[in-house]
């Protein structure tokens, strides 16, 4: 785990799946693990997580409630902190996460937390980004075979894919083609550059 607990690629899950609803550590690491068997979770990293984060201000534990002959489990709720942070963690996801990673995985799963237009917005922009890398690497060096370059090809395959795909989707949540949590687009003005 990061020295800054804070980095950890859980931190976003964990605070999306609070979002949904209180839960004790246990509840959040089979939640994790079922919803996204790809990622390495554990019961301690969670609870070191959720300690961490808390202590950030993110999160606040209740009184530990013992139900039947279990132990008492603390749960854990978001604060009005984490709530800006976990928006601020998915945007910073869809610009700023590398082609293909867990960290823009787990900012697109989290996506219908911003407006409609806004995070269509954010793919656009995620997409414009990839183009110019897309650019960058087809330069490939006219003094070097192709054959050594095929990892180039293959990168610029899967960076033209992702940006294909974050474009079809900003077009499929503008033609309400996607029911959008909290109903309409927001509106031009309500969005934040």
């Amino acid at each position: 785990m990061p020295l800054d607990a804070s980095r950890n690629s859980l931190v976003l899950p964990l605070l999306g799946l609070l979002v949904e609803e209180p839960a004790h550590a246990y509840d959040l690491a089979a939640r994790l693990d079922e919803r996204y068997g790809h990622l390495s979770v554990s019961r301690s990293t969670v609870r070191s997580l959720l300690k961490a984060i808390e202590r950030a201000g993110l999160v606040a534990a209740r009184r530990p409630e013992q139900v039947g002959n279990r132990p008492p489990r603390t749960t854990y709720e978001l604060t009005a902190a984490g709530m800006a942070q976990f928006r601020r963690r998915v945007e910073a996801g869809l610009r700023d996460a590398p082609v293909a990673s867990v960290d823009f995985t787990m900012a697109v799963a989290y996506l219908g937390i911003l407006p409609a237009e806004q995070a269509a917005t954010r793919l656009d922009g995620r997409a414009d980004r990839l183009d110019r890398e897309l650019t960058a690497l087809r330069a490939r060096p006219a003094d070097v075979r192709e054959a050594h370059m095929l990892e180039a090809a293959y990168w610029g395959t899967v960076v033209a894919a992702e940006a294909a795909w974050l474009r079809a989707l900003a077009g499929r949540i503008r033609a309400h083609d996607i029911e959008w949590p909290g109903g309409q687009p927001a509106e031009p003005e309500e969005i934040q550059a």
